[in-house]
């Protein structure tokens, strides 16, 4: 039925890439949700869609979407996208990522290449028996297994290490060398291997060998001065013109045409002219940001679909090959774990951290899936080693980030990070979502961290992207976001420290970051509500609810400066925050106080008491502070009418008397936050305070005279 409404190759070629995309992108959620990456999902959906699964379950609407003469279609698209993966993979190779690590890397590196290639080739004669055919020579077949073992995902491991905050630790910098190393030696070794397997006779692969020894020596000689003296004329994003991206196209094509003409594979060549454009200017890097989405979100997807038409997990059909498939995964993590492992314990890494690097060295990935498909369309190994290889894959890969939390955990990690000082009285971290908030923040927040002792800190949380190049290049350097803050805290006088990263969980990342510098106070900008949401919830409800001090949301209306500042009060936690928060402002700017505080007509007695109360926490009023008691049956509306007698900002409490509710169920109703026309400031007590070297209002008796 369904062929009939796919007409020609044209519409079944667009039905394969929608169910593809849509398919990799719904499984690829599923697999944020399970901290895994990107890559699990899309091998994950290759396999659904092929026999294993749809084949078995509806194998007339595999025939009908994916035939077999459409196959080559997508095999033609999916290597177009692996060149493009290959030559992005080759511009973040970055060789300063190879200096200055020390005996440690050097010494990792290697282990974790030549004790997996080892076990491979011990296991080779055993897997050669059973899985191959005496056609294949052996030496090729042991070559490639050796290989195949070795590999280590790259752009996957800089991504979990950058989510996991890794990348400038000890540990990440040297797993992401030693990846490094390995991907460089894996593909120069496959390169190697794919020239004998090519080559009819000895003649032949000596002839090849001296070929591409004869390639690379014109593209480090010839080829790389003259695409430096290109990249320096590539500055800005506008100095990369579609001439300029054509031109590096057209020179990509050619490098891997050479490497396929030569006999070494055209992914070669793609890899090679990637790593030789200089890293130090714009020019890899604004190709990468081109380049990267078609890449990764439309042809990769392809290749993985491909893949999984390929793999039958039917051919597992019998205990032994499972058994032989169990093997194959203890020999591939007792190779690059194991080696890895013990590499790093002899270089004199704790066990714990010489544990961590095996797990991540172990990971495999998208790059064992193209060692795999090359071996596969060479005949070197048959579909059902294919498959075991597949699963090998999956499984090393998945295993990486529930093992890594495991023997790594976030504490382990955070605890090289410096803690604050506990004679430094007072700290504030304020996050910058968006650079439209930062001067505002700025002038809040120096104005609350205005002493010579106390510490601002500037944080930007950047968005995840499924590419290793992003990651790699978003731990260095100031983000854009903050260059407003800081210049307007300069100017203020006040020294931020930055920090940005990548985080896929910003709430809990801007909690334990708080966490880690003892701060007193998280100020956060507004954040733009989602499908009609509240500014009180999504990302900062999350913070409020887990942040082990006090919180503070600002909602800019053009904050210049602070002179005169409006606290409604009405006795709740959040009020007494509020008013500790204005008391800094009135110490550190003199600006001018004015509690509001609202009493119901219909409170009787207790009013009287509350009206008493107050009178006494204020015996006199200082020039710098005035107290306001009024009666209102709505407390929202009088301080809105009190806020439009001219003041720069309204410090208000959260709670339900404000129609600022924080819980996740409720009525919303947040007019204060829209209607008020100065800027306004909304504070959450926080439920479990930090230490006392914060400050935090929980440890002062619950008073407003104790406030201010």
């Amino acid at each position: 039925m369904l062929s009939g409404w796919l007409h020609g190759p044209v519409g079944i070629l667009i039905a394969q890439l929608v169910i593809i995309l849509a398919l990799s992108r719904g499984l690829g959620f599923v697999a944020a949700r399970l901290r895994q990456p990107l890559v699990i999902a899309e091998i994950v959906a290759g396999i659904v869609l092929g026999p294993s699964l749809l084949g078995w379950l509806a194998p007339s609407v595999l025939t009908a979407v994916f035939p077999t003469d459409s196959l080559q279609s997508l095999k033609m698209l999916s290597q177009v996208g692996l060149l493009l993966f290959m030559f992005l993979v080759g511009l973040e190779l970055d060789p300063k990522l190879l200096r200055g690590r020390g005996r440690a890397s050097v010494a990792i590196s290697h282990t974790s290449i030549v004790v997996p290639f080892a076990l491979g080739a011990l296991a080779a004669p055993f897997l050669y028996a059973r899985l191959s055919s005496p056609s294949i020579p052996f030496v090729s077949f042991l070559l490639f297994i050796g290989i195949s073992m070795s590999v280590t995902a790259f752009p996957v491991l800089a991504r979990i290490l950058t989510e996991r905050r890794l990348l400038t630790t000890e540990v990440g910098a040297i797993s992401i060398t030693c990846a490094a190393v390995d991907d460089v030696t894996a593909w120069c070794l496959l390169a190697f291997v794919v020239s004998i397997v090519r080559a009819s006779n000895i003649g032949g692969a000596i002839l090849t060998t001296f070929l591409a020894l004869g390639y690379a020596g014109a593209m480090l000689v010839v080829v790389r001065p003259f695409v430096a003296r290109m990249a320096a004329r590539v500055a800005t994003r506008d100095g990369l013109t579609q001439g300029i991206v054509a031109f590096t196209l057209v020179l990509l094509l050619l490098s891997s045409l050479a490497t396929e003409m030569i006999g070494i594979h055209a992914l070669f060549g793609a890899f090679i002219f990637g790593a030789i454009i200089p890293k130090d200017g714009a020019l890899a890097r604004l190709l990468a940001e081109k380049l990267e989405d078609v890449a990764v979100v439309l042809l990769l997807p392809i290749f993985f679909a491909y893949s999984g038409l390929r793999t039958e997990i039917g051919l597992l059909s019998t205990p032994g090959a499972w058994g032989i498939c169990g093997l194959i995964i203890v020999l591939a993590c007792a190779g690059k774990f194991g080696g890895s492992t013990i590499a790093a314990r002899m270089t004199g890494l704790p066990w714990r951290e010489s544990s961590a690097i095996g797990v991540l060295m172990n990971t495999r990935g998208l790059m064992e899936l193209i060692v795999l498909n090359i071996g596969l369309d060479l005949g070197v190994i048959s579909p059902t080693l294919f498959t075991m290889m597949v699963v090998m894959a999956l499984v090393t890969t998945f295993m990486t980030s529930p093992l890594l939390r495991w023997i790594y955990p976030g504490e382990r990690a955070r605890a090289v990070a410096a803690r604050a000082d506990a004679d430094e009285p007072f700290r504030v971290l304020v996050s910058v979502s968006h650079a439209e908030t930062a001067a505002g923040l700025a002038v809040l927040g120096s104005a609350l961290a205005r002493s010579s002792r106390e510490a601002l800190f500037a944080l930007h949380l950047v968005r995840p992207q499924d590419r290793a190049s992003f990651h790699l290049r978003s731990e260095s350097g100031t983000e854009e976001a903050l260059a407003p803050l800081l210049a307007r805290s300069s100017a203020l006088g006040v020294e931020a420290r930055t920090l940005s990263f990548v985080s896929g969980e910003p709430a809990v990342d801007i909690c334990r970051t708080a966490e880690t510098k003892g701060v007193g106070l998280v100020l956060l900008g507004r954040h733009k509500p989602l499908f009609g949401g509240t500014v009180l919830g999504g990302t900062v409800r999350a913070v409020m609810q887990e942040a082990r001090c006090d919180v503070a949301v600002l909602v800019d209306r053009g904050l210049s400066e602070i002179r005169r500042v409006l606290v409604p009060f009405m006795g709740s936690a959040h009020d007494r925050a509020a008013l500790l928060l204005a008391r800094r402002l009135l110490e550190s700017s003199g600006a001018d106080v004015t509690i509001l505080h609202v009493v119901s007509p219909r409170e009787g007695e207790s009013s009287k008491r509350q009206r008493v109360l107050v009178d006494e926490l204020f015996p006199e009023e200082t020039h710098h502070v005035r107290l306001s008691i009024i009666e209102h049956a709505v407390p929202e509306e009088a301080v809105l009418d009190e806020a439009k007698e001219g003041y720069d900002l309204v410090v208000v409490g959260v709670g339900v008397e404000w129609g600022l509710n924080d819980a996740l169920l409720g009525r919303h109703r947040e007019r204060i936050i829209r209607d008020a026309a100065p800027s306004v400031v909304v504070v959450h007590h926080a439920a479990a305070p930090v230490a006392s070297a914060s400050r935090s209002v929980s440890e002062r008796p619950p008073s407003v005279v104790e406030a201010l």
